[in-house]
């Protein structure tokens, strides 16, 4: 009886040395309707490789606003997580606060990364300053949509469909001719953050502001180009007043020939179609070398918590949700996408033969860049008003004046920028 009772004791007091050496990480991400499944999965699998670490999810942030919003305030009173999923294009007004920890000095550290599918690419993401504050995490990127049946219908060849505005807008037309009542083009020109206008403006190698953010640089050629071809959309492609809800829906509905949007959209709008048409996606047009590129959307996850031995944990957590096996399991489980390389190469390469409209993003992989945002406290503002001036030609209002409308966004962009920054001539 006493040997058994010492063994019980023994085994009580190895389980509990082990409650106590394990570490606690708390994270929190946003849209649970996309992501709550995907983030379950990550961490049972995480727990079989780490039990030393304990990862403990708060209730999701609503969306990415409601994510950098808490955050900010919590920052104030240091109540943040551990580990913060975060859009994209807030990961600079979170650095500006001194939120989240560099990372840098993990990534030096480790051996063969790349090995693990980690590359440059996913580090320019999130780099500010110079410095690497956070990982991508799930990525979208611009992507054509087709119904192929309404593309047939107008004589297109579906394993050779056009790779030129020109040619899409001489496919849409046509769509128009042999489909009375349809849409030939719709775009997802109010995504949220301007992502569409940046994504024509950086396929042609342009930029939103020049090098040391001193004025706006959306208005030479690139930008020209980019504000003639939103036009182009509503008077060559007949698109109607539509939002992106809209858009998605009419597309859908079998209405419309061609759609832009992000591939973030494939699941819903793939179960939206159901049996209706069949759709196939093809890459976003013209991205030019050498310096073209695409704005990649999604969420990033960064290190927010300041105990060392926390961010150690941290570390391992984040390294192993953007890693292959967490990067394979957010692609199977949602629309988004991987940045990783073996994820991509090896965990998902029988996922996306079968599912090829998936693999239209990965392709486009090479061409990501940071989804821009504005400095300053006005960034938000500025966003809204570039957002109201797209509408203006969306809506039809200056449909036929895009110069002019260039014009006018580059005038009220520059004075709202920073006054230190703004009025630099």
């Amino acid at each position: 009886m006493r040997s058994t009772l010492a063994a019980l004791a023994l085994l009580t007091g190895v389980a509990g040395a082990q409650a106590q050496t394990q570490t606690e990480v708390v994270l929190q991400y946003p849209f649970p309707e996309l992501f709550a499944d995907t983030h379950k999965k990550i961490a049972e699998e995480f727990a079989k490789v780490r039990p030393d670490i304990k990862v403990t999810m708060r209730a999701p942030y609503e969306s990415y606003e409601d994510a950098t919003q808490r955050v900010l305030r919590e920052a104030v009173t240091n109540q943040v997580p551990d580990v913060t999923f975060q859009g994209l294009n807030r990961i600079r007004v979170l650095v500006d606060k001194n939120i989240p920890a560099p990372l840098d000095g993990y990534i030096a550290a480790e051996k063969d990364f790349d090995k693990q599918g980690f590359h440059q690419a996913m580090y320019d993401i999130g780099n500010t300053n110079g410095k690497v504050y956070a990982l991508p995490f799930a990525i979208s990127l611009p992507v054509v949509y087709v119904n192929t049946d309404l593309a047939k219908k107008a004589g297109a060849d579906i394993d050779n469909l056009p790779t030129t505005w020109d040619g899409l807008f001489d496919l849409a037309k046509k769509i128009r001719a042999t489909t009375p009542g349809a849409n030939g083009m719709t775009y997802a020109w109010d995504i949220t953050g301007n992502w569409l206008w940046q994504a024509p403006v950086f396929a042609r190698g342009g930029t939103m502001l020049n090098a040391d953010e001193t004025k706006v640089a959306f208005n030479g050629p690139e930008g020209q180009a980019a504000i003639r071809t939103i036009a182009r959309v509503v008077t060559d492609g007949g698109m109607p007043n539509f939002d992106q809800p809209a858009s998605r829906a009419a597309f859908a509905a079998g209405k419309t020939g061609i759609h832009i949007t992000s591939t973030s959209d494939l699941n819903k709008i793939t179960q939206m179609i159901g049996d209706k048409f069949v759709l196939k996606t093809h890459t976003f047009p013209e991205v030019i070398a050498p310096n073209g590129r695409l704005p990649a959307g999604g969420n990033v996850v960064m290190i927010t918590a300041k105990d060392k031995a926390k961010r150690d944990a941290s570390w391992e957590v984040v390294k192993f949700w953007t890693g292959p096996k967490g990067a394979a399991i957010m692609a199977e489980t949602t629309g988004y996408m991987p940045p990783n390389k073996v994820a991509n190469d090896t965990y998902l390469k029988d996922f996306y033969v079968k599912n090829p409209n998936n693999y239209t993003a990965v392709k486009q992989l090479p061409l990501l860049t940071k989804w821009y945002a504005f400095p300053g406290d006005n960034g938000l503002k500025i966003t809204d008003v570039l957002k109201d001036h797209l509408n203006s030609i969306i809506s039809g209002a200056r449909t036929k004046e895009p110069d002019a409308v260039l014009a006018d966004m580059t005038a009220d962009v520059q004075k709202l920028l920073p006054k230190s920054v703004g009025a630099a001539k």
